[in-house]
């Protein structure tokens, strides 16, 4: 029983509190209140352009932000550099995949272990190759030659390969087939599973938020709702809006 009122205690291992963010003149987030706990998949939805791929990149460290506080474990990271962020286990998987398309799905897995020590390469290899048995496969091939769905599943190794302890994911249901987005979202509710925490932004309402613990809507750059993804998905408001009901 202590355990678990620790657990609650503790701070959230990532906290976003009254987050601004800009591009020039034009304000993109405001006042953005966010907080995900230790092992938990959060969901952030919202239409195109509503702000999701800015508050991730604020919690990578390659979008500036104008007000607020972003904690990590309870410490203040607001201004710390992109690369320490990666290094204190922050990592993105970007929209659009963004692998290295030259590359071999290996050497794109090696450089996701940039920050790792070297004698623990083969082994997390390894664990990513039991993770997505096509990128075993595949593994001597050009990165450009995988599907789209193969791709996102290298960006995701990619990252993983950091082992982060908390894992940003931007919108992976991007232009796959429904099948491979089942596949996809499936694998994210693995990896949470094994006790990963994640953040993941998503258009695809539903498949977030069925698999999220905790779910939040985003509209012009403000959360408008937020509360348990099952108890989202049957917000009328949420249906209206975002699952075509």
């Amino acid at each position: 029983m202590a355990d678990i009122h620790d657990e609650q205690q503790a701070p959230p291992a990532l906290e976003i509190q009254g987050l601004d963010s800009h591009y020039g003149p034009i304000q993109a987030l405001h006042g953005i209140d966010l907080a995900v706990r230790k092992g938990q998949l959060v969901a952030l939805v919202g239409a195109n352009g509503a702000g999701k791929t800015t508050l991730l990149r604020a919690i990578s460290g390659v979008q500036s932000v104008s007000a607020g506080v972003i904690r990590y474990g309870g410490a203040d990271i607001t201004r710390m550099r992109a690369d320490q962020r990666v290094r204190a286990g922050i990592c993105q998987v970007p929209e659009g995949r963004q692998v290295f398309g030259p590359m071999t799905v290996e050497d794109n897995l090696r450089l996701g272990a940039y920050t790792r020590p070297r004698g623990e390469l083969a082994h997390d290899l390894e664990r990513m190759y039991a993770l997505f048995p096509v990128l075993r496969e595949k593994r001597h091939l050009a990165a450009g030659m995988l599907s789209g769905g193969q791709q996102q599943m290298l960006a995701m190794a990619r990252a993983l390969m950091a082992r982060p302890q908390v894992l940003l994911l931007d919108e992976p249901s991007m232009g796959l087939a429904p099948l491979l987005i089942r596949e996809i979202f499936s694998i994210v509710n693995s990896l949470r599973d094994q006790g990963i925490t994640i953040l993941l932004v998503e258009q695809n309402a539903h498949a977030a938020l069925a698999i999220a613990d905790v779910g939040y809507v985003i509209e012009t750059g403000a959360i408008i709702l937020s509360g348990p993804g099952p108890e989202l998905l049957n917000n009328e408001q949420v249906q209206s809006a975002y699952l075509g009901m």
